[in-house]
């Protein structure tokens, strides 16, 4: 019993040791500002609060080596999970004009909303400078004109008052601030606020890697944004809460910036007003292509949210089996603002250990949360099952050639799928695309069409080595096209591709 005792007084001894040499370095860092820049100073003593406080969560976690009980995981009820079906089309369009007073309940219903928008990655994975926000999509219109496109017509349509908001990084505050100088004739308000900006620390050393506090100063590795479950956080500590509060909203929607399918739903909206949840995910028939999404479970009881991070090693694949987890996080969350307030002080998101390395290889840690974790913490959370036309995500140069081909039209900002492919296939169902790494680079990409292929019918594409596309090709079923090291394939003007593969001696042969 003594030797249990002392195991225990030596890992308490060791975290005290990690956490007091933690405050002493960044107690070093806050002294490197200037003394004029009081409030750079204040803002920059808040955030290293809130690192401390993860850091020390992240350090007992080690210590402990606290693990998901596999055995108290359960599927989610038709309690926790409702289908977006029961409740779908009450406020159509021709509803709507059968019934007037459904317009003014929408105006109503809108009047309470905020649309906030994730804003704080960049588009480096996809060979841009800059915001990824701003890369664009269709018609020569980026992300953010989408989602400023679709707000401004419900605002027009409804005679309602919906602000967005964008949550800044670092990376893309000031970017952003110019670029939404553009909007400022629309009908719509734009806010800002930036998430926090936490230190990397050295793996073996547990000690942050930048030696100043101000980023110009730094290496860009030094620092990171602390992933979207800080949005709860920044966002109460902004300016904006209590000014949005006020004004009496009582619902955010927030998504992901690059999430194409998350547009504003009134039948969502008024089903959660009506109920008075407090918190909602939308969730989605999982494929193969989404077993490394977050799915929700029941764990112990409460509905819980299960990143790939959280599974033990011995069950992953029975997480990326979609025969047992069915669903995924879509990251669309709607919640009760005023309930933000309630929950904050009780609001530990699990974190998810995030391990890079340094340019040379030096290993270092960030630590991230999700905002969907938070949804353990609300009394009143639901997870809503909605269709695939709701997630939309525009990762790589792949989801691009998707979201801009003739499946998809613009209808006031929203993408809508074709009703062809709908007729033909479903609304659950698309394409799935993988573009090799000659197509990474967004520039690189567009010079390899000579037009968007026809992929109306098309269930599966991988294109692999130097190969390009004439225009009006169409690809239907399954294509592959491999050119080998060295070989180059141009695909000509006006094919028709339907189950074939094309190898780089351009043989064509039945799939």
């Amino acid at each position: 019993m003594k030797r249990v005792g002392s195991i225990q007084d030596f890992q308490s001894t060791s975290i005290q040791i990690a956490k007091d040499t933690m405050k002493r370095s960044l107690d070093e860092l806050e002294k490197s500002i200037p003394e004029p820049e009081q409030e750079q100073k204040k803002q920059f003593h808040e955030e290293m609060k809130g690192f401390q406080t993860l850091f020390g969560r992240f350090l007992h976690q080690k210590s402990s080596k606290e693990n998901l009980d596999w055995s108290k995981i359960s599927q989610p009820t038709s309690e926790d999970i409702i289908d977006f079906n029961t409740f779908r089309g009450k406020f159509s369009a021709e509803k709507r004009l059968a019934d007037p007073t459904l317009t003014e309940k929408a105006r109503s219903l809108l009047d309470k909303l905020v649309v906030l928008k994730l804003n704080g990655g960049l588009g480096t994975t996809m060979g841009c400078k800059g915001p990824k926000s701003v890369i664009e999509v269709r018609e020569e219109s980026t992300f953010l004109d989408l989602t400023v496109r679709q707000i401004e017509w419900l605002n027009t349509e409804f005679n309602s008052q919906i602000p967005l908001v964008l949550m800044n990084s670092f990376n893309t505050a000031a970017a952003s601030e110019e670029i939404i100088r553009k909007y400022s004739h629309h009908n719509l308000v734009v806010h800002t606020f930036n998430q926090k900006r936490y230190p990397r620390f050295y793996k073996d050393s547990l000690t942050p890697v930048p030696k100043h506090a101000g980023y110009e100063h730094e290496e860009k590795d030094a620092w990171y944004p602390p992933g979207h479950g800080d949005v709860f956080d920044a966002f109460y500590q902004s300016k904006l809460y209590q000014s949005l509060k006020n004004q009496g909203k009582e619902y955010i929607f927030l998504a992901n910036i690059d999430n194409l399918g998350a547009t504003v739903d009134l039948d969502i909206l008024n089903y959660l007003v009506e109920n008075k949840i407090e918190f909602c995910m939308e969730v989605t028939k999982k494929t193969r292509a989404d077993v490394k999404g977050g799915t929700l479970i029941n764990y112990d009881g409460k509905i819980k949210l299960l990143e790939l991070a959280q599974v033990p090693k011995d069950k992953v694949d029975e997480f990326k089996s979609i025969k047992k987890f069915k669903i995924f996080n879509t990251n669309n969350l709607w919640i009760h603002l005023p309930s933000i307030e309630t929950y904050l002080p009780q609001l530990e998101l699990d974190i998810i250990i995030n391990n890079k390395s340094l340019p040379g290889g030096k290993g270092v840690v960030q630590l991230e949360t999700a905002c969907g974790a938070g949804i353990q913490h609300f009394e009143k959370a639901i997870g809503l099952q909605v269709p695939r036309s709701r997630f939309l995500p525009v990762k790589s140069c792949s989801d691009l050639l998707l979201v801009q081909s003739n499946l998809y039209s613009l209808n006031h900002g929203n993408l809508v799928l074709n009703p062809k492919r709908v007729e033909k296939i479903g609304e659950e169902s698309v394409p799935v695309i993988t573009l090799g790494a000659h197509f990474t680079r967004v520039d690189e990409y567009m010079a390899r069409f000579g037009s968007i292929p026809d992929i109306m019918e098309l269930d599966h594409l991988t294109v692999s080595g130097d190969v390009t596309f004439g225009s009006n090709v169409t690809l239907r079923g399954t294509v592959i096209i491999v050119a080998n090291y060295g070989d180059r394939i141009d695909i000509p003007s006006g094919s028709v591709l339907e189950n074939k593969v094309v190898t780089g001696n351009l043989r064509i042969l039945d799939h």
